[in-house]
């Protein structure tokens, strides 16, 4: 009998291979006197509290108040997510990241009397204080977002009981992650080599993309099995998510959950409405791949788990972490040395958690705060998907070492709709640079059917998800119950009108809904779906002779929130409040599906 792989502990991993979290804290007792002082701040301030109102000077003393406890909590936050993501098994990381989560919500309920005081002034006399005081000039659009945000601040004692009741908020987002990536056990099954497997979220990801359908059917079916037994429960927590967006929006005045999570960052309804729209529009180009999928692997009924493998056999483009390092570097030379730059420190100062170990959170993020690393979480294995996602991940990391560097803490981070266009912009200079050097047909034809699977992943499939996540808060909004047999019905529904009659009708699939952790984000989504559009404008302008092309998108790298995501990416060349960059995109995938087409018609001659 053949020996079950199994995940290597955490503490059997290399040490180059897992990120370096002592720059954040070297050791207990910093981290602890990092608490000790944050506490004591807090302590402080009724040294702040009420006093707006008595001139510029004490307005900026609490702005910079309220700034710095935020820093300072961010810190910690941050420090113990990783520790706890690395290995959710642990249960004194669990400790560390629970205590740092109550901080938070005690935190917010310290300081939640600043923005309703802000408000309690008249418009003439906040701006009188930047006239008056000129170390208040740097904080005129933090300032200005508040003011425009007055109809949904509450008075200061209904957001105190707010920010107060952050954990219990949480609390279902929270059990669904535990459940998810702690406590739900997934069968051992047969890999290629007849060899029994571990299947885990990490290894289901991978086992999908086998060439072996016996495989793919094997890790599909075992991976859904356990989130049946599990629907009710996975219902629940997702049902007391949407509640908790659905109640937040209401209480706060705003029309629905879409308006209040899209009004933050001054993005208009219409952007997720349109790209709804446009999408549905072209969804007969993703019909027209499943039924290329379908005739190329010869299958008589086309099923979910074969949507994934590529359609040409196993590729010969295979990268271990350290030859995708190398490769990473070339695809983004076109971003030119001061960006290359900021790359090589991540590679060389361990920004990185790179391999899969028991217990540690699936999937791959880049996360960090203003004072630490960007670090990067990854799950590597030695495909073509990772190295796309290494160089996805870094564009994310690179995009907040910049934002960090040349922007002040009050404008040190993005929203995710800006996110998600670095990160992707990346993923298109790496198709194109691949495109560029493997001249032999059979390996274009791999880079891009993996084009087009990366398409339908992030443009269609984020949509499906996008339009699912809004059908489920307009659904909660009417009292609709979200139990699991109405999403279940709703999402098998969902999913055949995306895929089309090429694929047959999984029983399995309408579980899905269960699985997915960005369901818990409010209105996330979407933003990959334009995210990854916008970017395909971008790329092309960055490899066009345009010099400025590049100095645009680094200032918009540099830009962090300094002013609104829809401003930021028109000065970097694309306005996202029309359709034009998404028809753009779909223009390129039928470009990209016609090359196949014909790419694949020769190789069959």
């Amino acid at each position: 009998m053949s020996e079950t792989k199994q995940l290597p502990l955490r503490n059997e991993v290399a040490e180059e291979l897992t990120w370096d979290l002592s720059v954040i804290f070297a050791d207990e007792a910093a981290f602890e006197a990092a608490i000790a002082k944050l506490q004591a701040d807090l302590a402080k301030v009724d040294q702040y509290k009420g006093t707006l109102k008595e001139g510029a000077q004490a307005f900026l003393a609490a702005l910079e108040y309220q700034l710095a406890i935020g820093r300072q909590l961010e810190t910690i936050y941050v420090y113990t997510h990783l520790r706890n993501d690395q290995d959710t098994t642990n249960a004194k990381d669990q400790a560390l990241y629970a205590r740092a989560t109550s901080l938070w919500a005690q935190a917010g309920e310290a300081i939640a009397w600043f923005e309703p005081e802000v408000l309690s002034l008249a418009d003439e006399v906040i701006w009188q204080y930047f006239d008056a005081e000129p170390a208040l000039a740097q904080y005129r659009h933090y300032v200005q977002q508040i003011v425009d945000n007055r109809a949904h601040i509450l008075p200061a004692e209904q957001e105190a009981l707010l920010a107060a009741a952050g954990e219990i908020f949480g609390s279902a987002a929270n059990t669904f992650s535990i459940l998810n990536n702690a406590d739900l056990e997934f069968p051992v099954i047969e890999d290629e080599q007849g060899e029994k497997i571990q299947l885990s979220h990490g290894v289901y990801g991978q086992l999908l993309e086998s060439t072996d359908r016996r495989v793919r059917k094997a890790a599909f079916e075992g991976l859904y099995k356990v989130y049946q037994q599990f629907a009710r429960t996975f219902a629940s927590t997702l049902s007391a998510n949407v509640k908790r967006h659905n109640y937040s929006a209401k209480v706060r005045h705003f029309a629905s959950a879409r308006q209040a999570a899209l009004s933050g960052n001054h993005i208009p309804e219409s952007v997720h409405d349109t790209l709804v729209e446009v999408v549905n529009k072209h969804l007969p180009l993703l019909h027209r791949y499943m039924e290329l999928r379908k005739r190329l692997l010869k299958v008589d009924e086309l099923h979910m788990y074969d949507v994934y493998t590529p359609l040409l056999g196993e590729s010969s483009l295979k990268y271990t972490y350290e030859q995708a390092t190398q490769e990473a570097f070339k695809a983004l030379a076109p971003m030119g040395e001061e960006y290359l730059a900021v790359v090589k420190e991540a590679f060389e100062n361990r920004w990185i958690d790179v391999v899969e170990n028991k217990g540690k959170r699936s999937g791959a993020y880049s996360s960090g705060a203003y004072d630490t690393y960007p670090y990067i979480l990854l799950n590597w294995h030695d495909t073509l998907d990772q190295l796309f996602t290494l160089v996805h991940e870094m564009g994310h990391s690179v995009h907040s070492y910049f934002t960090r560097k040349y922007q002040p803490y009050v404008y040190g981070d993005y929203s995710i709709f800006l996110a998600e266009i670095a990160s992707t912009t990346n993923e298109n200079l790496l198709t194109e640079y691949l495109l560029q050097t493997q001249k032999d047909p059979k390996v274009r034809a791999y880079i891009l059917n993996h084009y087009l699977d990366g398409f339908k992943g992030t443009v269609f499939r984020q949509t499906q998800f996008a339009e699912f996540e809004h059908f489920m808060h307009e659904e909660d909004a009417k009292g609709t119950p979200l139990t699991a047999e109405f999403l279940n019905e709703h999402y098998g529904k969902l999913n055949q009108k995306y895929y089309g009659s090429a694929i047959s009708e999984d029983e399995q699939i309408r579980y899905e809904w269960s699985r997915i952790p960005h369901f818990y984000y409010n209105y996330y989504v979407y933003q990959y779906a334009t995210g990854f559009s916008a970017a395909s404008a971008l790329a092309a302008k960055i490899l066009s002779d345009d010099p400025q092309a590049l100095t645009n998108y680094l200032a918009y790298l540099k830009a962090g929130s300094s002013d609104y995501p829809i401003e930021v990416m028109k000065k970097a060349g694309v306005d996202m409040t029309k359709p034009d960059y998404l028809e753009e995109a779909m223009r390129v995938f039928e470009q990209r599906l016609d090359e196949l087409e014909a790419l694949v018609k020769e190789l069959e001659v």
